[in-house]
């Protein structure tokens, strides 16, 4: 399992007070429909970039664990999400999607992420996943539940201030 985990430098005092991760994203023609708006579509892209990068940022390595696809490869799948469009966002606005824990069970977890620009908040998301292995549901390993587990006490915030 350690090539799902790299070296991460830090006390668990230090992490517990950072705040849910942030990912900038400018939104481009190409994530607009013909009146301009973002395209509903186009934000499933930007919340699973804010998840990559969340976890990318907690030192768990999708290519490690895809294994390049080999046979045995651990992949997070989506299980369930809920979304709840509150605003539209247009061409060219610079957003920032945050990306939290809500809750870490053995085998899912259920991610909190909102997308916000200056002017506040355009959406909330809740979505769970869980790991397969070849096809199959599997239990989350120790060494990656340790991290999300911890990360869950840091983004306690962004669920209590989130609308879902």
């Amino acid at each position: 399992m350690t090539l799902l985990l790299r070296r991460q430098a830090g006390t668990a005092e230090a992490e517990s007070s950072q705040p849910p991760h942030c990912l900038p994203v400018r939104v481009y023609y190409e994530d607009t429909d013909f009146s301009g708006y973002v395209y509903h579509a186009s934000y499933l892209r930007f919340l699973e970039r804010g998840r990559t990068e969340f976890l990318r940022a907690r030192g768990i390595e999708h290519r490690g664990m895809f294994t390049n696809g080999a046979p045995g490869g651990l992949f997070f799948v989506v299980r369930s999400m809920i979304i709840d469009f509150l605003k539209p966002a247009f061409m060219d606005d610079a957003l920032l999607v945050e990306t939290g824990i809500a809750r870490v069970g053995g085998a899912s977890v259920e991610m909190a992420q909102r997308i916000r620009r200056e002017s506040g908040l355009v959406l909330t998301a809740k979505v769970k996943v869980g790991l397969v292995q070849s096809g199959k549901p599997m239990r989350i390993p120790e060494e990656v539940l340790a991290r999300l587990k911890l990360t869950a006490v840091i983004s306690k915030n962004i669920v209590e201030n989130s609308k879902l």
